[in-house]
């Protein structure tokens, strides 16, 4: 029972933070005037209501589901390749988002789905089109492991990164445009993006949760696991698509942003411990809070003006994730990769 309460506190919390995150910005909007648009109050000044619903709002809403969904896929990934160091890029979905994004800033595509943009549809497409190839290679080595997926990856990742860079320094003109959406940012969010992440992150992160059961049974090893009646294959494809669709949504919508989903399963995981009926839930919760915090620092520390999100991510998370590596509950199962 204690960890369905905590998991319901972590709710709460990423509620409450939502509408304190609403209140700041280039301009700040009185709680009374946020409170008063949520209920519909005539009384409220207009200019903030429009703030809030056409600009604050959405915002938090896709800051939420970005979050959630990478942690949910970096749990994933670090259940299906059993290592605590894994992360939603790792296989590729960003290198493969990046190279969608540069082709459409080079060729200047203009393409449009409901309120959904070229920059979005491409950077969905790329990712799974580079996740497709990394699976494909994978599945016909005939090794068929977690190793096998990782190191296909790795490789795969190498390649379209490098591709993506010549992009750049043959277009030099248009690499400030790709290099700052490689950075992360959520200054662009609208209901759109909203909908785009919340939906198919959505879906990602609810087949992630159903494979909870099966990610325990895959913990126990190979052979445990598929005498427990899990098809290796079939798990195997099911997760990485689930996780990769969590990722693919979110880097379409908030560019690169790092640590997120990293960090949140490790703050989850001593919070909830190691079982992934409560640990997915819990994941997403994190990471929903650690990107409103991130994103409300990147619009208030310098405002008007307002950093990367990921560059905030990154400084908050990398000294974080040193001391969570070095001192935390995890770190002597890391400390055995060595």
């Amino acid at each position: 029972m204690r960890p369905f309460r905590r998991i319901s506190a972590a709710l709460l919390t990423v509620l409450l933070l939502g509408i304190v995150s609403s209140l700041f910005g280039a301009t700040a909007i009185p709680f009374s005037d946020v409170a008063g648009a949520m209920l519909g109050s005539s009384t409220v000044d207009e200019t903030n209501a429009t703030i809030f619903w056409e600009l604050r709002l959405p915002r938090t809403m896709t800051a939420v589901f970005v979050g959630a969904s990478l942690a949910a896929a970096g749990c994933a990934f670090q259940g299906l390749f059993r290592n605590p160091l894994a992360e939603p890029y790792i296989i590729g979905a960003s290198s493969g988002a990046g190279l969608g994004v540069a082709v459409v800033v080079i060729s200047g595509l203009q393409l449009a789905f409901f309120s959904i943009g070229a920059t979005a549809l491409l950077a969905v497409a790329g990712a799974f089109s580079v996740v497709l190839l990394v699976m494909a290679i994978a599945s016909s080595s005939g090794a068929q492991s977690s190793a096998t997926l990782l190191l296909s990856g790795v490789v795969i990742s190498s390649m379209v990164n490098a591709i993506v860079s010549l992009l750049m320094f043959l277009c030099d003109q248009q690499a400030v445009v790709i290099l700052t959406w490689l950075m992360g940012s959520l200054a662009g969010s609208h209901w759109g993006t909203a909908a785009l992440v919340g939906t198919l992150g959505g879906v990602g992160m609810s087949i992630v949760l159903l494979s909870a059961r099966a990610l325990d049974a895959y913990s126990l090893g190979d052979t445990v696991s598929e005498s427990l009646g899990l098809n290796l294959m079939q798990f195997r494809w099911i997760v990485v698509a689930a996780a990769s669709l969590c990722t693919a949504a979110a880097v379409a919508v908030s560019g690169i942003v790092g640590f997120v989903g990293l960090i949140g399963p490790h703050i989850a995981r001593s919070i909830v411990g190691p079982k992934h009926v409560d640990l997915i839930p819990m994941s997403t919760c994190v990471g929903a809070i650690l990107m409103l915090v991130a994103d409300t620092i990147a619009r208030t520390i310098i405002a008007p003006a307002e950093l990367p999100v990921g560059i905030v991510t990154a400084l908050l998370g990398c000294p974080f994730f040193l001391w969570l590596l070095f001192f935390g509950p995890q770190s002597r199962s890391v400390g055995r990769l060595a």
